[in-house]
C-alpha cells in the first residue's frame, strides 16, 4: 500500500480554483490528484480519510515565514516550523531570507531545501534575498537562487531604502518573471518607533510609527513597478492609505499584489496599552479603521493572499522592555480560525477566503499546480472541521517558539488534517 495513495471521502469539497463547492470524495494517486467525485469506492493500495462533517480544501499557502534556519535555531528550525505548518493546514511555504548567514547564496537556498526535504512535513520553498546582507547596497545571487528553486525575491525584514538598488532589483527580476515582495517602511519615518502612531501610543507613553512610514514606500514601489514591468508584491499590508495605493495600482494594470496577516486583520493598536510584548510586531497593529480597511481590501480581492509572516522568538527576547524587544509573532497555528471567523461574521465570503490562503497564493508565485483540487495537481489538501470550539494554547504549539498574542482565545474552527502529497503529515 502506497503511502500516497488515499481517497478522502464524505467531506465538503470547497475548491475555489474550480467553482466547486459541495460533498465530493478526492483521490491521490502517487501523490496527485487522480479523481474529484461522488461516491468514489475504495481501490486496492488505497488509505481512506473519512472527512465526514469536514470541509475538504487544496492544501493551504503561506507565502510569508521565518523559519530562522540556518543561525537561529534555539528559535525555529525548518523541522519544527514544518511541523508547526502542517499542525496549522499549510502545506506549502515561503521562507524568507532573513536567516544568519542570509539566504543571498545558491548554496544556503540549497541548504534551505535540503533541511526541508529531510523533515518531510511541508513544501517549504526559499525567498532569494535582494541584496547581499540584506544590506540594500550590492544585488544578491537572483539568478542562481531562483533557478535553483526560490519561488520569490524579498529583503523582507529589511526594506531596501535605496530608489536606485530597488529598481535594479525589479529590473532584474522582471527579467526573470520573478515576484519581489517589499517590507514597505521607511525607516526615516519610522526610526526609533514601537509601535503605531496614535492617541494609543500618546498613552502608552511610546514612541509611535506613522502609516506614512508604510504608504510613502508602497508609492515608491509602485512607482518603480510600472518603469521596470517586476510583479511587484506588498507584504503585510497594515494601512488605509496602502490600501488606496494598491487598489489604484491594479486599476492601472500594473502587476501588484499584497497580502495581510491574522494579526493585523483581527486585532488593533489599543492592545499595546497592555505592554505585552507579544503584541509588537512590524509593521505594528494599526487603528480600527485601518483594520476595517485591510478586511474589504481582502473581501474584494484587492488585498490577494493572507499570509502569517510567522516570527518565531525566544520567551527572553520578548521579556525585554516594548522599545526594546524584538518585532513578531508566530502564527501558522491560528491563521485557520482567526480567518473563519471573518467568514463567519460575513466579512468575508468563504471562497474568497479559502482562495486567499490556495489558488490565489499559487498564482503569484506561477505554481499552477499547487491551491487546487483537479487531475494532475499536487495531493495536498487540508481538512478542517469548521465548527469546533476550542481554546488556543500558547503550550500546544508545534513551534518552537511561545510568542503568539493569542494566548487563551475562544476559537472556531480548526484542522482536522493535513496532507502532503497523498501523505498524512498531521491528523487530529
Amino acid at each position: 500500500m502506497s503511502e500516497r495513495n488515499l481517497l478522502i471521502r464524505g467531506g465538503r469539497v470547497i475548491d475555489p480554483a474550480s467553482g466547486r463547492d459541495g460533498r465530493f470524495d478526492v483521490r491521490i494517486r502517487e501523490g496527485k490528484v487522480a479523481e474529484v467525485a461522488s461516491d468514489l469506492p475504495p481501490q486496492d493500495g488505497e488509505k481512506v480519510f473519512d472527512a465526514a462533517g469536514c470541509w475538504v480544501t487544496p492544501g493551504w499557502i503561506d507565502l510569508h515565514v521565518h523559519f530562522r534556519e540556518p543561525g537561529q535555531e534555539y528559535k525555529e528550525t525548518i523541522a519544527t516550523g514544518s511541523a508547526s505548518a502542517a499542525a496549522g493546514g499549510f502545506t506549502t511555504v515561503l521562507a524568507m531570507a532573513n536567516t544568519k548567514p542570509v539566504n543571498d547564496t545558491v548554496e544556503i537556498t540549497k541548504f534551505m531545501i535540503d533541511r526541508a526535504r529531510e523533515a518531510g512535513l511541508c513544501r517549504v520553498l526559499p525567498v532569494a534575498a535582494a541584496t547581499m546582507g540584506l544590506k540594500g547596497e550590492e544585488l544578491a545571487e537572483i539568478r542562481g537562487m531562483v533557478h535553483a528553486g526560490a519561488a520569490m525575491v524579498s529583503d523582507d525584514g529589511r526594506p531596501v531604502m535605496s530608489a536606485a538598488v530597488q529598481r535594479k532589483v525589479f529590473e532584474y527580476c522582471a527579467a526573470l518573471d520573478v515576484p519581489v515582495a517589499i517590507h514597505a517602511e521607511d525607516l526615516d519615518l519610522s526610526s526609533g518607533g514601537a509601535c503605531n502612531e496614535g492617541a494609543h501610543s500618546v498613552r502608552a507613553g511610546l514612541r509611535g510609527i506613522p502609516n506614512a512610514a508604510e504608504d510613502v514606500h508602497v508609492a515608491r514601489d509602485i512607482v518603480l513597478a510600472r518603469i521596470t514591468g517586476v510583479h511587484l508584491h506588498v507584504a503585510h499590508l497594515s494601512t488605509r492609505g496602502a490600501v488606496e495605493a494598491v487598489r489604484a495600482a491594479r486599476r492601472e494594470g500594473l502587476r501588484v499584489t499584497a497580502e495581510v496577516t491574522p494579526h493585523h486583520f483581527a486585532l488593533t493598536d489599543k492592545e499595546i496599552l497592555r505592554y505585552d510584548t507579544d503584541f509588537k510586531m512590524a509593521p505594528p497593529l494599526r487603528s480600527e479603521e485601518d483594520r476595517q480597511a485591510v478586511i474589504a481590501a481582502l473581501a474584494d480581492g484587492t488585498i490577494d493572499v493572507v499570509a502569517t509572516d510567522h516570527a518565531p522568538h525566544a520567551t527572553s527576547e520578548k521579556e525585554l522592555p516594548f522599545e526594546e524587544a524584538p518585532n513578531g509573532v508566530v502564527g501558522l497555528e491560528s491563521a485557520l480560525p482567526l480567518l473563519l471567523e471573518l467568514v463567519a461574521n460575513g466579512q468575508v465570503p468563504l471562497l474568497r477566503a479559502v482562495e486567499s490562503v490556495t489558488s490565489r497564493a499559487a498564482d503569484i508565485i506561477g505554481r499552477r499546480d499547487l491551491g487546487r483540487l483537479e487531475p494532475g495537481a499536487a495531493g495536498d489538501v487540508t481538512v478542517i472541521r469548521p465548527d469546533e470550539k476550542w481554546v488556543f494554547d500558547r503550550e500546544q504549539l508545534q513551534s518552537k517558539s511561545r510568542n503568539t498574542p493569542f494566548h487563551g482565545r475562544a476559537m472556531t474552527g480548526r484542522v482536522r488534517g493535513t496532507i502532503l502529497e497523498g501523505k498524512v503529515v498531521y491528523e487530529r
